[in-house]
């Protein structure tokens, strides 16, 4: 199929945008919620590898890659309709959700084990995400990889703190 041949992207830039960016701030939100009134003195009090970053690159690091997160989904959302665009969509609203339940799993609920069980299916979620955002806009899936490596690395931490306490 040509580009002149594609069928054009079902939503207008402002509405893209919009729907680009709301279940990205609504996980931010819900994360934040979860981790700020919880943070101290729970998260202090845990044994953490030496590898653990200081509390202070959590906050930029996740901005910049909540950034990625919608300006990926908004080039899906603007890309044209079908099969695969669908896919991408649904994948992308589904690892939100779990990108969301971890923060209230791990330190919502203080709980390392249940904060694991969660990112294992986010790493499987995204992981899948990014497979379903490649075959609709290659820009958008290689937005998602930082993202990808970061909870790679989050579920290493994460089975860490685990495993020492």
């Amino acid at each position: 199929m040509t580009s002149e041949t594609l069928p054009p992207s079902p939503m207008g830039k402002l509405p893209a945008a919009f729907a680009a960016v709301a279940p990205v701030a609504l996980a931010a939100i819900i994360g934040n919620l979860a981790t700020m009134p919880n943070l101290a003195p729970w998260y202090e009090s845990l044994a953490k590898p030496p590898f653990n970053p200081p509390n202070g690159v959590f906050g930029p690091v996740w901005t910049l890659l909540y950034v990625l997160m919608a300006w990926a989904f908004f080039r899906i959302l603007r890309s044209p309709d079908g099969a695969p665009r669908r896919r991408a969509i649904i994948f992308f609203l589904v690892q939100m959700a779990f990108n969301a339940a971890w923060s209230v799993a791990f330190f919502g609920f203080h709980s390392p084990l249940a904060g694991f069980v969660v990112i294992l299916l986010l790493i499987t979620t995204i992981a899948a995400t990014v497979h379903a955002f490649l075959a609709v806009d290659r820009i958008a899936g290689g937005a998602l990889v930082p993202y990808l490596g970061w909870v790679a690395f989050a579920m290493l931490l994460n089975a860490s703190i685990l495993w020492l306490n």
